[in-house]
């Protein structure tokens, strides 16, 4: 439950953001005629997603045992890749997003109402279809026959949603580049399970071998239904009896993902160390980000 609350959360903020920063914009330059666009947008985005995540939960039920596994395989290492992408990404440009923004909604401002609705689509959109695609695969290789997992990503999007609110508010302030580098560690980690679970089932669809070649079985020690075996596979997506290859996976995949994620330069952290969104004060040297006010009255 923990780990799909933190996709909910993590996802559901950066989206959250995003809406918060086109409506402040829109706000402050006197061009609350375009809300309407935006708010249109926002909510076709969100509609497809949800509508992408019913196609992937309830089309894959018409399937074969073997397909149903071949699909999640393959749709879990997708998922991986897109979210791994999308950590990165965000290190990486967190600082400029908020100018980007306003550069995609001055160009659409000046092309009318259709442009208004398609940058607020494809600024949310790109982010409900990551979220969908990834709580979808992350419930799969989780699920324990309970809606926890569903109610995890419900309470991590909620909070997102009030986190948002409070941005625009200007009552919070959090520096969102702390925020997101310990965050996007932890979906890495979540990532690696949900990888390694996707290997597993395209082994169980007998597109690979050595389903029955298993690196280690302790599930007398930790029993997947103790309160703390079903924990580690809410949190962490572990299994008490993996086989080589979900190990091998996981490894390959966890150890040289962090080591760059967290490296002061290089790949994971674009120019150098992680810096504040643009919006930081810059004359105090400050790293904490504030959310764009609301205009007072």
């Amino acid at each position: 439950m923990f780990s799909n609350y933190l996709i909910g959360l993590r996802e559901g903020l950066e989206a959250s953001l995003v809406v918060c920063i086109l409506i402040a914009y829109l706000v402050k330059t006197g061009r609350t005629d375009a809300l309407k666009p935006i708010w249109i947008g926002i909510a076709v985005a969100v509609l497809i997603a949800m509508g992408f995540g019913c196609a992937l939960e309830f089309g894959s039920q018409e399937l074969t045992f073997q397909a149903q596994e071949a699909l999640g395989g393959s749709l879990s290492i997708v998922a991986v890749g897109l979210v791994t992408w999308m950590v990165f990404w965000m290190r990486r440009t967190a600082r400029h997003l908020k100018a980007e923004l306003h550069g995609k909604l001055d160009a659409a401002l000046a092309m009318g109402t259709g442009a208004l609705v398609a940058t607020a689509f494809l600024a949310v959109g790109r982010e409900g279809l990551e979220t969908a695609l990834f709580v979808w695969a992350s419930v799969h290789a989780a699920s324990d026959g309970t809606p926890r997992p569903l109610v995890g990503v419900a309470l991590g999007l909620a909070s997102a949603v009030f986190l948002g609110w409070l941005f625009y508010r200007g009552a919070l302030r959090i520096n969102l580049a702390k925020f997101f580098t310990w965050t996007g560690g932890m979906l890495v980690v979540v990532a690696a399970g949900v990888l390694a679970y996707g290997f597993h089932d395209l082994q169980e669809a007998d597109w690979i071998p050595g389903l029955t070649n298993q690196a280690f079985d302790i599930s007398g020690t930790i029993p997947p239904d103790s309160w703390y075996g079903t924990l580690l596979k809410g949190v962490f997506n572990f299994q008490p009896d993996p086989t080589v290859l979900q190990v091998t996976v996981w490894l390959l995949y966890l150890v040289p993902t962090l080591a760059l994620f967290f490296a002061p330069i290089g790949f994971g952290s674009g120019k150098g160390k992680v810096k504040a969104p643009d919006d930081a004060p810059d004359d105090q040297g400050s790293r904490s980000a504030t959310a764009p006010q609301a205009p007072q009255a």
